[in-house]
């Protein structure tokens, strides 16, 4: 650097030229004795014995290149050849680290040089006459009052005629900028930030299930991964609703995009497949659902989804995809299988008509549902990703949440992932032992006519006397039994068929027939002969309720929950 070309641009300095002959005016202590060093820094042509001195600037004088970097608020200090000796420190210098000697090496008179690391860069830019800068080193003083105190300032190393040929003549300044206000200003933003990204998590977790319910007949847990440390949340979502019958409704997707905005249609979409799946209709019909209020949420919002129903009667998993990436299921002998088709265009698109599609789930296997935050990678095609999940998963074993974990970090997403990430894992575990006496399933095919109905009187009160309920619940059963399949003789159609199955908590009956028409419940005036089984149904059982069947007909049934073991009616197995 030649601070005497910066000084002949510095207000109400002497041009290059001028300045050796003002620097030599008489009673000017800044002119060296022996040579003229550049920049009149006073650099002389031998190391002198004692730096020279400068005089204050008096009114009416020009002003020294010294004497305008002694005024200046940044603090500098020259030092020269390899040992750095002090040259010159400025006021702003001494004013923090107090007054320093000059002519001695830097590591001897500006000890503090040495404490912050400078000392190797100062001989990095003393060799290579390249500048270097270290930001915002924490530096300690103590004021006039004694009180010790703390700022952060940038110091760039600056060599000062680099090209002289004598490494005695090279120098350095050292410029050292006061940044304390903007690291200060940086960690309130970050810490401004961190708040916001705690506060951004924790709405997106309340904006999912609290606690998962758990079916009777699936083991189920899910896990979900924030992705960044900014304060956009995501809209990665899932749910696990408990249909009638034993069925069990699953649900993940992903709205794309981060922020509010993300997180608001997310819960809408949440909300409305908790209602939609109360009407029990199949997979295809929730989606279709869905697609409509995407449009009317926002149109421009993109979003995925898979819906789910797991019927454990049938060992089936019936679904229907917007978009969303395909469901792995995992044989209980480690072969994993990907329920690819049928899948529709995303939420929100509008003019499409969904399907559905169904894949076996019997016992002993493992279903995976999944946002694409898991396999996504910026360097890698998405099916690179499905293809890493699947040899994930088909060595993954244990309970649901430790599958969760273990794919998580077979995939590599750590608090630092970059996008937010769902898993969702339910499990159809095989029942064996003292745990299959309490999953039982029994069937009975009604082929019409009037012994259809005390046929399956017999076959229900043969049934529920083997799972050896009480009496009391057996009555309940074999009443309700009638009453169902009495409905289904008089309003349906074959092939009709009885079908019972109890798990450890409750006794589900129900009974399906060909016909569409959904029954309801009503007021039977006391004239009329017919109208009340529904009525009974729904007096004597804890639930009931219909639907239409995916072959087509429907499915009328209620549910009776078994008592708590080691109450008087528990149930013995």
């Amino acid at each position: 650097m030649n601070l005497t070309r910066w000084s002949a641009r510095l207000p109400g300095t002497q041009r290059r030229s001028a300045v050796p002959a003002a620097r030599g005016k008489a009673g000017d202590p800044a002119a060296p004795a022996t040579g003229t060093g550049p920049g009149g820094m006073g650099r002389p042509s031998a190391p002198p014995a004692a730096p020279p001195q400068v005089t204050p600037v008096t009114p009416g004088r020009e002003p020294s290149v010294r004497g305008v970097l002694r005024l200046l608020p940044a603090l500098i200090a020259v030092t020269y050849g390899p040992s750095h000796r002090v040259g010159f420190v400025n006021d702003a210098y001494t004013g923090v680290f107090g007054p320093r000697d000059t002519g001695a090496p830097a590591r001897e008179a500006l000890p503090e040089l040495d404490e912050l690391g400078l000392l190797p860069l100062m001989d990095q830019v003393h060799r290579s006459g390249k500048p270097r800068t270290v930001k915002a080193r924490k530096v300690t003083w103590s004021d006039d009052s004694a009180l010790t105190r703390q700022g952060y300032f940038t110091f760039t190393c600056t060599p000062v005629q680099p090209d002289d040929p004598e490494p005695e003549r090279r120098g350095v300044l050292v410029f050292a900028a006061d940044v304390t206000d903007q690291v200060q200003s940086a960690e309130r933003l970050r810490e401004s930030e961190r708040r916001l990204h705690e506060t951004a998590v924790t709405l997106q977790r309340s904006l999912l299930p609290q606690q998962l319910e758990q079916p009777d007949d699936l083991r189920v847990a899910a896990t979900y991964q924030p992705g960044g440390t900014d304060a956009a949340v995501g809209g990665d979502w899932y749910d696990v609703i408990t249909l009638g019958a034993g069925r069990t409704a699953v649900v993940i997707g992903d709205v794309m995009g981060r922020g509010v905005r993300a997180a608001a249609v997310m819960g809408q979409l949440r909300t409305a497949v908790r209602a939609y799946a109360r009407l029990d209709l199949p997979p295809h019909e929730v989606i279709q659902l869905l697609d409509g209020l995407a449009s009317e949420i926002d149109a421009t919002q993109i979003a995925t989804c898979v819906y789910a129903v797991h019927d454990p009667s049938e060992g089936r998993l019936s679904f229907a995809s917007a978009g969303h990436l395909p469901i792995l299921i995992r044989d209980p002998d480690g072969t994993v299988r990907i329920a690819a088709e049928p899948t529709g265009p995303p939420l929100g698109t509008g003019g499409w008509i969904h399907t559905s599609g169904s894949i076996p789930l019997g016992p002993g296997c493992t279903a995976v549902l999944y946002t694409d935050g898991l396999i996504e990678r910026r360097d890698e095609d998405i099916d690179e990703g499905v293809a890493a999940l699947t040899r994930a998963l088909s060595g993954a074993t244990g309970a649901p949440q430790v599958i969760c974990d273990r794919l998580m970090r077979a995939l590599g997403v750590t608090s630092e992932h970059d996008d937010d990430v769902a898993v969702l894992v339910l499990q159809y575990p095989e029942h064996t032992g003292g745990d299959a006496e309490l999953f039982r399933n029994a069937s009975l095919e009604l082929l019409g006519g009037v012994e259809a109905a005390p046929r399956a009187r017999a076959f229900a009160s043969g049934v529920l006397a083997s799972w050896r309920f009480p009496v009391e619940l057996t009555d309940l059963g074999v009443l309700a039994a009638s009453e169902l399949v009495a409905n289904s003789l008089k309003h349906g159609t074959p092939p009709m068929r009885l079908r019972m199955r109890r798990t450890d908590r409750r006794l589900i009956i129900e009974v399906t027939d060909g016909d569409e028409h959904l029954p309801r419940r009503r007021r039977a005036e006391p004239a009329d002969e017919a109208g009340r089984g529904i009525s009974i149904i729904a007096t004597i059982a804890s639930a009931w309720g219909s639907r239409i069947t995916p072959g087509g007909g429907k499915a009328v049934w209620c549910e009776f929950a078994l008592p708590e073991q080691g109450e008087p009616a528990a149930v013995s197995a």
